[in-house]
């Protein structure tokens, strides 16, 4: 059992690595993207804005095939398309080409997303301590990576294709190899075993998942506000360089990065309701000093902040949901529709963000749109209880689970 565990962590570890790699090399070429396909300033927010409404959409479909099919075989399947996706994008000539590209890269991201958190819960329940947000580190650090490779292809003007190519060479057959030690919500065995028809548990309602569903929605408006408008804020309103306003967002991955790598520590020692509280408050912390810097190094402060609060509250709200669905809905599956569920406020966020703080700083200042999601991070405090483990559950000085509930099913925590 040992052994399959660390298999299986380690290679949902590499896919949530290769997704990180993926979805940067996306977002960090938009301007190569638009001048490769012509497309006009009018039109790109339509594309940009259908990738996370069908992401959305492939998250909602997924809740539906986990009832017939083991997430590990949706994460097998979907994460080469989500890679060969990428490599259209990058090698097509048309724009129809490109929309068909983007279309099939948000259905099949969703499913990635979705099923990537869905075995990433089911592990830590077999576990029986905290490692969801070592996994998110590995994200936060295939972006990186991927970042730096959109950087280096943007240098050296590399066509997309050229770029997207080695990575996708490399990628693909390293996470189809990896997908067969992949563990289910079961805490054993290799992936890919039949499944009970209708496991999938649907009795854990959107009212009970509704706070969960407002922190990862605000989450992801304070990360939409980072990587939309860090670049802007500091050269327009704080007067800083071009050069250094490109700084801000790689601090905040770096940051996002070490906080996700020490959060499990956190959640093991102080639990994860104060480790949560603890992100928001140093969130809103780094919103208020981005308001209020005299100048471009105090608001690079402030951004550093923000990765090192918000970066623990997505991986948590996630874990959140799995246990609350275990606990409420003993089925197989129950945790699985809840994590999908609630991936949908991760495309949400996304979508509200980016727009939200830049109608606000047209209409008023962007300095005062920055107060908004300081407050809405804020109201996180306020949810912070629902990430409570119950007396007995592990994390933060609770009792350890017994080893023979280690790897059971619904009620394994």
């Amino acid at each position: 059992m040992t052994d399959v565990l660390r298999r299986g962590r380690a290679s949902l570890a590499f896919g949530f690595f290769a997704q990180g790699v993926a979805f940067a090399l996306l977002v960090t070429r938009i301007p190569a993207i638009q001048d490769r396909y012509g497309v006009s300033d009018a039109l790109l927010p339509v594309f940009l804005a259908a990738v996370p409404v069908l992401a959305g959409v492939g998250s909602v479909v997924s809740e539906r095939l986990v009832r017939r099919v083991r997430p590990s075989r949706l994460l097998r399947w979907s994460q080469p398309v989500v890679l060969l996706a990428l490599l259209g994008v990058g090698a097509g000539d048309r724009v129809a080409v490109l929309a068909v590209a983007l279309a099939v890269f948000g259905l099949s991201v969703g499913a990635l997303d979705a099923s990537m958190n869905m075995l990433g819960v089911s592990l830590q329940r077999a576990y029986g301590r905290s490692i969801m947000l070592g996994f998110h580190a590995t994200y936060s650090l295939g972006g990186i990576l991927g970042a730096s490779l959109a950087w280096a292809g943007a240098h050296w003007d590399l066509a997309l294709w050229v770029s997207y190519l080695p990575v996708v060479v490399v990628l693909l057959p390293a996470a189809l190899v990896g997908s067969w030690w992949y563990v289910d919500g079961d805490g054993g065995g290799p992936a890919g075993a039949a499944v009970e028809q209708g496991s999938g548990g649907a009795g854990v309602g959107f009212k009970v998942l509704l706070p969960l569903c407002l922190v990862m929605t605000f989450a992801y408006i304070g990360d939409s506000t980072v990587s939309n408008w860090s670049a802007k804020y500091l050269q327009d309103v704080l007067g800083s360089s071009e050069q250094l306003a490109t700084v801000p967002y790689n601090v905040y991955m770096v940051t996002t990065l070490v906080g996700r790598a020490l959060g499990d520590f956190g959640v093991r020692r102080f639990g994860a309701v104060a480790v949560v509280r603890g992100g928001a408050v140093v969130a809103a912390g780094g919103f208020a000093v981005v308001a209020s810097a005299p100048g471009a190094w105090v608001g690079m402060l402030g951004f550093t902040l923000l990765g090192l609060g918000l970066c623990v509250l997505v991986p948590q709200t996630f874990a959140a949901a799995g246990r609350l669905a275990a606990e409420r809905d003993g089925r197989p599956g129950a945790s699985d529709a809840a994590v999908a569920r609630l991936n949908v406020f991760n495309y949400v966020g996304f979508l509200i963000g980016s727009p939200l703080v830049g109608a606000l700083g047209d209409a008023w200042s962007y300095r005062g749109a920055m107060l908004v999601p300081m407050v809405l991070v804020l109201v996180t405090v306020v949810y912070a209880r629902s990430f409570g483990d119950r007396p007995d559950r592990y994390g933060g000085g609770h009792e350890r689970p017994r080893t023979a509930d280690v790897g059971r099913g619904s009620n394994g925590l």
